[in-house]
């Protein structure tokens, strides 16, 4: 079992200490790092954690053998070069970093201090976009010609959290919340993106946000894409593959479409999962010996590049942005 320290409090870092418990045979938290430790007492005895107010204090507890990042964004380069640098394996939610030299930088602590970085993607273990993956691999849908995706939610109204609607933090409407979570599955299936151009309304600013964006990809094999978001709208989720012979859908996370040149319409119900466990679990087993992390260095900076490209084109009125 991997002893792990917390670094994030917060209402997402609540969602993760809540997901170990069915893990604790793999993965427990006995440690957690908050810049107001008096105001997390409660949920700290609620878990049994120690706490302590700077990640240099955690890192001097001789127990933590890993650490998990629930914080904001522009803190995780930094963040991940300190853990490394202690030797300890760190787990850091996403997005990875807000800029493609960052997430290179984070990699590269990781590589030379020689422990593993993973990356909470936690959709990548929906059991629906495995199989659209062991689909698209298994060449049932001819030549891949184009992907669709879309992840609008809920939670800028009823998730409020000052650095989670700063527009430093997070860029471009829905993106860092839902957008980047489609851009990992698309880098995923299909590889990475050569280049993006969007477009984002606003009819409400933080906090409350009520905005959408739309991006356009082409991606690097020379496959086209199209990606949504909405802040804010009841939850939805579709992802679509399509090729030259057929076309996979995974919609509301667990239902799945295939459509195959000559053959009847095939639906699938794929099983319902608690996510945030199997990625904490994959974390531990990456660890222990057990299966690699799913998620590779190089999709890691893929994502990153494509997010950064994306917030540029914003930036620019919605100009076509090449991705590095």
């Amino acid at each position: 079992m991997i002893k792990a320290a917390i670094i994030g409090l917060g209402w997402w870092g609540e969602k993760l200490l809540d997901a170990a418990r069915p893990a604790a045979e793999k993965i427990r938290f006995i440690h957690g790092v908050s810049p107001r430790p008096a105001r997390r007492q409660a949920l700290a005895a609620k878990h049994g954690l120690r706490l302590s107010a700077s990640i240099a204090e955690m890192l001097a507890d001789p127990e933590v053998e890993a650490v998990v990042l629930a914080t904001p964004h522009s803190l995780h380069a930094d963040q991940i070069e300190q853990i490394a640098r202690a030797g300890k394996p760190v787990l850091c939610e996403k997005p990875l970093t807000l800029k493609r030299a960052d997430a290179l930088r984070a990699v590269r602590a990781c590589e030379q201090a020689g422990v593993l970085l993973a990356l909470a993607h936690n959709r990548r273990f929906l059991p629906a976009v495995g199989e659209m993956k062991r689909i698209v691999q298994s060449g049932a849908l001819g030549q891949l010609l184009h992907i669709e995706g879309h992840l609008s939610n809920e939670n800028s109204s009823s998730n409020f959290a000052p650095w989670r609607h700063d527009e430093e933090e997070s860029p471009a409407g829905g993106l860092t919340g839902t957008g980047v979570h489609m851009l990992d599955c698309f880098v995923n299936l299909v590889g990475p993106v050569a280049r993006v151009t969007t477009q984002l309304v606003r009819w409400k600013p933080a906090p409350g946000a009520l905005d959408s964006l739309s991006v356009l990809l082409e991606f690097r094999n020379g496959m086209t894409g199209t990606l949504a978001m909405v802040r804010a709208t009841p939850r939805y989720w579709r992802l679509h593959v399509f090729g030259t012979t057929g076309s996979a859908e995974n919609h509301d996370e667990s239902h799945l479409a295939l459509r195959l040149s000559g053959q009847p319409h095939e639906r699938r119900i794929l099983p319902e999962v608690d996510t945030l466990r199997l990625e904490l679990e994959a974390f531990a087993d990456a660890l222990t010996g057990g299966a690699p992390y799913p998620i590779t260095y190089d999709q890691m900076v893929d994502t990153v590049a494509v997010f950064e490209a994306i917030v540029t084109s914003v930036a620019a009125g919605g100009a076509t942005v090449d991705v590095e």
